[in-house]
């Protein structure tokens, strides 16, 4: 039971989060629910499976694949374009953590580590914190792409139809 309190919290904060990219981002002011629920979505999506040791990848692209595929009737039934729908609710899954770490890796290799086993550890580091960072990248740009590009306006009439 305290785990699926914990989903909910982090889903919470996700629709928050959402929903401030969104106002910063000035979308109109009928969609911000929609943004929330579609932020909040996306995260419980992606902290459920990473409970499951589903990888953070795979768990990214899922998330960011629902939240495009549900944007795309949804801006047709609201007269918004899906990027509204979109956007907001995925950039709170950019890898800032995983980004930081890299950069701070490079920054001790390069001008603080001496030591050669350190310097190992901290390739190491960069290497598996870069690469991490770069497809959860790349799962965020397909997971958005891949169903606009694939369900054209026309395709989400005929789904409703």
């Amino acid at each position: 039971m305290d785990i699926i309190i914990k989903l909910l919290e982090v889903a919470v904060w996700s629709g928050v989060a959402a929903l401030g990219f969104g106002i910063l981002f000035n979308i109109p002011k009928g969609t911000i629910v929609t943004v929330f629920v579609l932020g909040f979505f996306a995260g419980l999506i992606k902290f459920t499976l990473l409970k499951f040791d589903i990888h953070i990848v795979l768990s990214t692209f899922i998330a960011v694949f629902f939240v495009a595929i549900i944007s795309i009737p949804t801006a047709h039934k609201i007269h918004h374009p899906p990027v509204v729908f979109c956007v907001p609710p995925v950039i709170p899954m950019i890898p800032g953590y995983f980004a930081y770490e890299t950069v701070l890796s490079v920054m001790n290799f390069i001008f603080i580590e001496k030591d050669t086993v350190k310097r190992i550890a901290l390739i190491d580091s960069i290497f598996s914190n870069g690469f991490t960072m770069f497809f959860i990248l790349i799962s965020i740009t397909a997971g958005i792409s891949l169903p606009l590009l694939l369900l054209r306006k026309s395709t989400v009439k005929k789904i409703e139809g």
